[in-house]
């Protein structure tokens, strides 16, 4: 038979029996209607079995007329949990006041993140958030509601169209959205002039005087189309493409190195309260020549609220550098697509190669040396202020 939770809850305990007729003594406790359960015999003519402790004192008469003699090996149940709990008093006053400023500090404002200010500076935001009652330290429930903060932060804030106020946990998120103005380019004269040397291939002057035509070669500087039309200086615009010829140096090694993980690792457990960690697993070295460490938060939480508290765990993966020997074909063609995503990248995606040649090709010390010759078609054409002389 055995007990129920309320029974355990309400006070029990484990006694061993030994001596005397201890089959005569559990016939006994079963005739004077004590309950007991739980009832485990042994070898050396022991029996433990587990009872209530207002039934323990009951035990006196049926043991001398038993012959029996019996001992307290366990005792459960909350009035000995409350019993210790007393006895550790002090310790339980800590743990509660521990709570409590735990609590307290959950009810604050821990940090104040501004996103979406480019012009604005931050400094000038956290200040009149602060005129408005929001600021480090200040306690939630004393905030204004997310409404008033926003109407507040839009009134005093110049040059956004707006503003949002949110708060997760101990921390507020202030979300700008700034006013976009029209930009103010200064517009002055200006001629169109060739940024390099080249073959013309297509030439549109929707303003200006043009100056070279299709077909035409042109030397880096030279006026594509001219400010001066009609007798007056105007503002150049058009499109201008040629061909480019583009001269690169490329060394690419034949020998390629990657870093890798090995599948070996190690885990280390922490602790930590708002910015301090303390390390409770995964002690001593862990023995890679060479990792990379991965730190993973888990705070604890309380409804929506995010707390400064919680687990923090870092896990350190073996790495090793694997080498791959390239081919002198497979090196080259590498070398020369890095090339071509350079030209690109710095004449616009609406370049196009045309051709490529080799000029100069070896191999040395590992490497594969390749001087290439590009043929580029692009737009050429910038801008040059006009400068008027003084007298003019």
């Amino acid at each position: 038979m055995r007990s129920s939770i309320l029974t355990k809850w309400s006070g029990a305990i484990t006694v061993v029996v030994r001596g005397g007729d201890i089959e005569g003594f559990i016939n006994e406790v079963n005739a004077a209607g004590i309950h007991i359960w739980d009832i485990k015999p042994n070898n050396d003519r022991k029996m433990e079995l587990c009872m209530k402790v207002d039934s323990f004192f009951a035990l006196r008469p049926l043991l001398k007329r038993t012959g029996c003699r019996v001992s307290v090996k366990e005792r459960f149940g909350l009035p000995f949990m409350l019993l210790r709990f007393w006895r550790r008093k002090w310790f339980a006053a800590g743990f509660i006041l521990f709570a409590a400023v735990l609590f307290s500090l959950t009810r604050m404002v821990w940090d104040i993140e501004v996103t979406g200010n480019d012009k604005i500076a931050k400094q000038d935001i956290l200040l009149a958030a602060k005129e408005e009652g929001l600021y480090p330290f200040q306690w939630t429930f004393a905030l204004p509601s997310q409404d008033k903060l926003s109407a507040g932060l839009s009134r005093k804030l110049k040059g956004i169209s707006w503003v949002g106020v949110s708060r997760t946990g101990t921390k507020v998120h202030i979300q700008i959205v700034e006013a976009t103005e029209p930009e103010k380019k200064l517009v002055s004269p200006s001629h169109l002039v060739s940024k390099a040397d080249g073959v013309i291939t297509f030439i549109y002057a929707e303003k200006g005087q043009p100056e070279v035509k299709k077909h035409d070669r042109v030397k880096k500087g030279q006026i594509l189309v001219s400010g001066y039309q009609g007798g007056k200086a105007v503002v150049s615009k058009g499109q201008i493409r040629a061909n480019v010829w583009h001269e690169y140096n490329i060394e690419v090694p034949l020998i390629r190195k990657q870093n890798v993980f090995t599948g070996e690792e190690k885990e280390r457990g922490y602790l930590y309260f708002g910015r301090t960690a303390i390390q409770l697993t995964g002690y001593g070295n862990a023995g890679f020549e060479s990792s990379r460490v991965t730190t993973e938060f888990d705070p604890l939480t309380w409804r929506s609220f995010k707390l400064p508290i919680g687990w923090m765990s870092e896990k350190i993966q073996e790495t090793a550098v694997l080498e791959f020997k390239l081919s002198e074909e497979k090196a080259s063609a590498d070398g020369i697509e890095r090339a071509k995503e350079d030209i690109l990248a710095k004449n616009g995606a609406d370049t196009t190669i045309l051709n490529q040649k080799i000029l100069h090709e070896k191999t040395d010390n590992g490497k594969v040396y390749m001087k290439v010759l590009f043929e580029v078609e692009q737009s050429i054409a910038e801008e040059l202020p006009i400068v008027y002389d003084q007298g003019e």
